[in-house]
């Protein structure tokens, strides 16, 4: 990664040099140096390791731990979506049929995927929810 100084102004310095009979004035230009650290760039350069406090469904932690809780949120796949990770609310777009699903419980303890909207066709198609049914 490289780091960019611009400079806009050029310096200019003046010298006094003094005497008991003259007095000299010595003016130059003087090179700027500028050293910087990718010290916390590093640092910044790992989501693990960069920390935010919580907002809304995502608790506070790492960005990394924010991803992967947003990826266990939001599928786009052609496979159904399975495992411990999911939750009610989870949303699913199936890329081989076009359907966008949410994961729901459909009776007490009972889970399912249910098509909310549909881009497939000339024509797309959206499905009223229930939200009462939620």
């Amino acid at each position: 990664m490289a780091i960019t100084v611009t400079v806009t102004e050029t310096p200019t310095y003046v010298t006094v040099n003094e005497t008991d009979t003259t007095v000299t004035l010595n003016q130059s230009d003087n090179p700027i140096t500028v050293t910087t650290s990718t010290d916390l760039i590093t640092a910044l350069g790992f989501a693990s390791d960069v920390t935010y406090t919580s907002h809304n469904t995502l608790p506070g932690g790492s960005v990394q731990a924010a991803l992967e809780d947003l990826a266990d949120q939001f599928f786009r796949q052609a496979a159904t979506p399975s495992g411990n990770n999911l939750q009610e609310g989870d949303m699913w777009y199936n890329t081989s049929t076009e359907l966008l699903h949410v994961y729901r419980e459909v009776s007490t303890g009972v889970y399912e995927w249910h098509i909310i909207a549909s881009a497939g066709g000339s024509s797309p198609t959206s499905f009223t929810m229930d939200g009462g049914s939620f």
